[in-house]
This record gives structure tokens, C-alpha cells and sequence, in this order.
């Protein structure tokens, strides 16, 4: 029997997608949990696997690259051996012949994980022209690498031929990187890159500033510009756009005594050990002891009840900046958990994150949101709850202070911001400023 292909709600919001890529030809055997298609939801890009095994045929009228396709929407088919897919049948329509495997191949890319993918893209490289080394003709990145740069040799056949990139020039970029060549007045071709093949990223184009390596970006464009949004920046709009309108927000900002954070982090990086935790990773399990002695923190309105959670639900939802955009991946039980544990977890998830290869359950379930904006150097915002949760807490940038001690005395501190912007409707100033006050506490003895 046929099994239908449809494109999944990935998030509880999610109400359309942006159709990546399909990662199998049509008529191509695939496995049940195999990868078939890239999307772009409210999130991450995501592989989306098959749910059965079977034959897939996808629709003759199917989604192309960049298609916004509503949840639910069917995409094709998983068939058994020898079935006719439905269009081919009902109706009495006579059924047309399968496409060769000659035809699949110039119709179809072969396999190419998310990064490469994008990779190409961003060099202007059709898959459809790129031979596969890897396994079982994957694409791989240094595939698409050839392909970019035969295409800037004389005489190249190449379809991109016509892409102006000379021999000294790298060919590839991340879009932040881009932005911030353009911000600084950099020409992000003449930047030597460190990432994967040469990739350009943010870093090297701030290093070619630094050393001065970095040529004179073309004239900037004047007058007004417009860029496509994406479906991501979409339901980001309107994710922040439902918190305002259904929250009754307020911040409450503390200066904390971050000394002991700062002093139980090196004393880690210098016993050697093999994982180190970040001050995220520390702060996320103060923030949990806060959590487990004030659960409505962790709740959420839910009709004319509000839910919260226990110990044993503490998950905690660390918004990280990536080249691609924002990504919220889950550290779950945080509270019964060691914290090397969870740092090493972490580390997984931020990886996976930046290669596109995060699935939906790793940033669904959390209860409450950490977000830091210390590495710009901002002490104090504003953050804006993640529905539809009750709360989220800012972290500043630590910095050394001069203070006054309870006995009068002057000495340098590490001083750290805390901003925490929760839900009025569920919870009142006092049991918020309560847990401030326990997590902050927490931070000055932190856990070990």
C-alpha cells in the first residue's frame, strides 16, 4: 500500500516551510528513517526522513528549491516494488513509463549532506553537474570545491563558468561573513579562509582587518536594497510578535558577584580537564536550582489552569548564534544531571547546529530560555519570552569591577548582569525577583 510522503509540522507554531532539496531521486529505493528531503522550518534545516521503505515517487508537479509549502501539504509517495503511484492509475490514465536511471541522474542531484548543499549555493554550483566521490556517489565537499574552481579556469564547460573568481580568490562564504565584509569594507574573494575547503568565515574577514591582508571591498550600493525573507525570519517574526501580544511581559536587571563562576571555570581549563564547561553551561544549572525552588518559572498559561513542571523536567532551552541564524538546542534534566555531562552534551548539540544537523526533538520540550549577549559586550537587554514559556533569562558580559566589600573594603570583582523577563499573567515581581535571587546566590557558589 502506498505510503503517503507529507511535509511534517516541526514546531508547535510551524505552519509552513521552505522545501531545501531532495536528497533521493525519483524511483530510488529508500530505507524506512532514511534522510529524503532538506526543510527549512521555524528552527533549523532539517533531513526529513522516510517513514517506510519502499519505492519513493514524488509528484510530478513537486516542490522546487525555495518553494514555502503549508504543513501537511502531500509531496509524494513510498510505494511497494511494481506499484503505480496514484496519478498514474486513477482515472483509468494509462501509466507512463518510469524515468530511466539516465534521466534521474541529470534530473535529480545525487546525496549531499545540508553543509555541502549550501556550499553550493553559495558558489553558484548546480549539484546536477557535480560527480559525487563519496559513498555511493554522496556529494561531497570537495566535489562542489572542484567544480567551483574549474569553473573559473579559460575554456571551462562549467554552467557557472561565468562566475567571476580567479585563481587567488576564495569561492565560498558563510552569508555573515559576507555581511560583515560589507560592514567592514572588505572583499571577502581575496580573504583566506579557514573553514571546510576554504570556506570564508566571519573570523577570517575580522582577522584580515586585524593584519591588514584584507583588499578594499567594491563601491557599497547606494539607495534603498531589499533581500528575500526566508521562512525562518518569518516565524521569527512572528514568534516575537505572539509573545508581546499574548504576555504580559516585565525585566527585572541584577548586577551578580560572578568571582566564583569565573574562578570554577579555570580552575577546570587548568586541572586539565576534558571537557570544560562554558559560563553558559554553569549558569544553566544555577539556573535550574532557581527552577526546581520556583517552578512557576518553568510553567506556562495553558486556558484557565497553569502547568509547571518537576525535577525531573527541567529542560532548558540555550539560544546559540549561528552563521545560518538562531538555534535554541534543549539541555534536558538539567537539574539531575551532572554538569560535565551537560557540557558535553551541549557541545554536540552547538556542532550539530552549525552543520544544519539538528533534529526537531532537540529543540522541543523546554520549560525555560537562556540567551546571552556577553561576547558583544552587552550587560543589559531586554529578552522576549519564548513561547510558551513563562520566562527567559538575559546573560550580560562579565567584567572586572571595582567594588565596595561588606567590611569597607575596595577590591576587583567580576561583576556579571542578569536580565529576567517573565510572564505578569503567571507570575508575580516578588517569586520572580525570589528566584533571581537564588540563581544568583547559586552563581557565587557554584556547583561543582
Amino acid at each position: 500500500m502506498a505510503s503517503e510522503v507529507r511535509l511534517p509540522r516541526l514546531g508547535w507554531s510551524m505552519e509552513e516551510g521552505t522545501f531545501v532539496s531532495w536528497l533521493v531521486a525519483d524511483g530510488t529505493r529508500v530505507e524506512a528513517s532514511q534522510p529524503i528531503f532538506e526543510l527549512e522550518g521555524e528552527k533549523a534545516l532539517q533531513e526529513i526522513e522516510s517513514l517506510d521503505a519502499g519505492i519513493l515517487r514524488i509528484l510530478p508537479n513537486g516542490p522546487k528549491e525555495g518553494d514555502v509549502i503549508p504543513v501537511g501539504a502531500l509531496l509524494g509517495y513510498v510505494l511497494i516494488e511494481g506499484e503505480a503511484p496514484p496519478w498514474e492509475t486513477e482515472g483509468g490514465t494509462a501509466a507512463a513509463p518510469s524515468p530511466s536511471k539516465a534521466e534521474v541522474v541529470s534530473a535529480e542531484p545525487a546525496p549531499a549532506a545540508p553543509s555541502v548543499r549550501r556550499m553550493a549555493r553559495e558558489a553558484g554550483v548546480p549539484l546536477q553537474h557535480v560527480a559525487g566521490s563519496g559513498p555511493g556517489g554522496r556529494i561531497l565537499a570537495s566535489d562542489v570545491a572542484k567544480v567551483g574552481a574549474g569553473a573559473s579556469k579559460p575554456g571551462s564547460s562549467s554552467s557557472v563558468k561565468d562566475r567571476p573568481v580567479s585563481e587567488n580568490k576564495a569561492t565560498v562564504s558563510s552569508p555573515r561573513a559576507r555581511r560583515v565584509a560589507r560592514e567592514l569594507g572588505v572583499d571577502w574573494t581575496r580573504v583566506t579562509g579557514t573553514g571546510a575547503n576554504g570556506r570564508v568565515r566571519e573570523r577570517d574577514v575580522r582577522a584580515a582587518v586585524t593584519d591588514g591582508t584584507g583588499s578594499a571591498a567594491p563601491p557599497q550600493v547606494t539607495g534603498w536594497q531589499s533581500m528575500p525573507i526566508s521562512s525562518r525570519r518569518k516565524t521569527i517574526a512572528q514568534r516575537m510578535s505572539a509573545s508581546s501580544q499574548q504576555t504580559a511581559p516585565v525585566t527585572l536587571h541584577t548586577k551578580v558577584d560572578a568571582t566564583a563562576l569565573v574562578a570554577a571555570r579555570t580552575r577546570y581549563k587548568t586541572e586539565g580537564a576534558k571537557v570544560v564547561p562554558a559560563y553558559t553551561d554553569l549558569i544553566a544549572k544555577c539556573v535550574a536550582q532557581g527552577l526546581c525552588e520556583h517552578p512557576l518559572l518553568a510553567g506556562r498559561w495553558a486556558d484557565n489552569r497553569i502547568e509547571y513542571p518537576g525535577v525531573d523536567n527541567i529542560h532548558i532551552g540555550v539560544a546559540v548564534d549561528t552563521e545560518e541564524g538562531l538555534i535554541v538546542p534543549i539541555l534536558r534534566d538539567v537539574a539531575r544531571r551532572p554538569l560535565l555531562e551537560l557540557s558535553a552534551e551541549f557541545r554536540t548539540l552547538i556542532e550539530r547546529g552549525r552543520r544544519g544537523q539538528l533534529k526537531a526533538n532537540d529543540m522541543q520540550g523546554a520549560v525555560f530560555t537562556i540567551t546571552s549577549l556577553g561576547s558583544f559586550g552587552i550587560d543589559a537587554f531586554t529578552p522576549i519570552i519564548n513561547l510558551p514559556e513563562t520566562a527567559i533569562l538575559g546573560v550580560g558580559a562579565i567584567r572586572k569591577e571595582l567594588v565596595v566589600l561588606d567590611n569597607g573594603s575596595f577590591a576587583a570583582r567580576d561583576m556579571l548582569t542578569l536580565s529576567l523577563t517573565f510572564d505578569h499573567r503567571v507570575i508575580d515581581g516578588a517569586p520572580a525577583a525570589r528566584f533571581l535571587q537564588v540563581v544568583t546566590e547559586a552563581i557565587q557558589a557554584p556547583p561543582a
